[in-house]
């Protein structure tokens, strides 16, 4: 018996619906090694390719000796692919994070349609370029303190970051999670679309004594396309805090170190060129 055309074509219509659903969204992936020794672990093979083309190998085999804690992260942002060590580890950023505080006061003024006065603007960016520490507490305070650090957590999805209050220099961060902070800036989440090209701009010209780790390594063209932001400090404890952050064009890096205090900032500035040496296909 022959069916009316108007059953057929619903049938018809609804299998089309079916075929064109799009398929779950690829979770982020994460290549990397827990490590508990000083000498993180190497992140196994991937073939997958990396946007950066001949620039950087991830899945290179990372070895140091130094002495205290070190850890690394490689972040892919076309493949989502994280490359590294010791992923659930985490250290203080120090200055580091001050990017994030310039970050979440620019995008919550552009929230509330506020325009930033010159004198804010000069501010801030004595913070990221030359890491002036006396002003950021301010911000800092004004972005809700630790409920600024629980939303960059949430905004940037990161998985071993942990707040203190009344501190942003205490915020304790795996590499990785560092590598997925250096995406949510340099993709427009941490600051908003209308202050993302500002605070890279501000990053890309970190002067002075910030100034070190990845970008003394990188081909001097790719030197001027790079944004980082650093972190430095001899606590109390002892120790040497280091943490390094670089964001270019498809990759990410973040690089935490804390050793005794006796060895020098350069100690675990060297440990953030060497590991990124290391990674680059061309020295």
């Amino acid at each position: 018996m022959r069916r009316p055309l108007a059953v057929i074509a619903v049938a018809l219509a609804l299998l089309a619906g079916c075929s064109s659903k799009q398929s779950p969204a690829k979770p982020e992936r994460v290549t990397a090694a827990e490590a508990t020794s000083e000498a993180p672990s190497p992140a196994p093979s991937d073939p997958s390719p990396s946007p950066s083309g001949p620039l950087f190998n991830p899945t290179a085999t990372v070895t140091m000796n130094v002495k205290g804690f070190w850890s690394w992260a490689f972040y892919d942002h076309v493949t989502g692919q994280l490359y590294g060590s010791t992923p659930y580890t985490t250290s203080d950023t120090a200055s580091m994070s001050k990017a994030w505080v310039a970050a979440d006061w620019l995008r919550r003024q552009a929230e509330q349609n506020k325009q930033p006065g010159s004198a804010a603007l000069a501010e801030l960016t004595r913070m990221i370029r030359d890491s002036e520490t006396e002003n950021t507490f301010k911000y800092h305070v004004q972005n809700g303190n630790l409920n600024s650090i629980k939303r960059m957590i949430s905004l940037c999805g990161l998985t071993e970051t942990k707040g203190t209050q009344n501190s942003w220099s205490l915020t304790q961060m795996s590499a990785r999670d560092v590598a997925r902070l250096a995406k949510c800036i340099a993709d427009g989440r941490a600051a908003g679309p209308k202050w993302t090209g500002w605070l890279l701009n501000e990053m890309r010209n970190v002067r002075g004594p910030g100034r070190f780790g990845p970008i003394e390594v990188l081909p001097a063209d790719v030197q001027k396309t790079t944004a980082i932001k650093n972190g430095w400090l001899s606590r109390d404890d002892g120790q040497w805090h280091i943490a390094c952050m670089a964001v270019g064009d498809g990759w990410s890096i973040g690089i935490m170190a804390h050793y005794q205090s006796s060895l020098g900032k350069d100690y675990g500035a060297k440990t953030c060129r060497e590991v990124t040496k290391q990674l680059l296909t061309v020295h």
